[in-house]
């Protein structure tokens, strides 16, 4: 088991993992078409993606948090 200390950091693993197979599967399916390669292609531009994508969530997650924390309501009038 991983140590709970690490929750934040395999949260934005896995977040930016899934997110970024997903948006890079839609771009590179609506670029090319179902064609032969397309897989190879969603691969290397997912594998990219994440590189770009994982650190890109630890860094935004704090001041999104931020953000949200004075978008909200807070006590029980929430």
């Amino acid at each position: 088991m991983i140590p709970a200390r690490f929750a934040p950091v395999l949260f934005g693993l896995i977040l930016s993992g899934l997110m970024s197979c997903i948006v890079s599967g839609i771009a590179t399916f609506r670029a090319m078409g179902l064609v032969e390669g397309v897989g190879a292609a969603w691969l290397g531009a997912w594998l990219f993606s994440w590189v770009v994508a994982f650190p890109t969530v630890l860094f935004v997650a704090p001041m999104t948090r931020r953000l949200v924390a004075r978008l909200v309501a807070q006590g029980p009038k929430g």
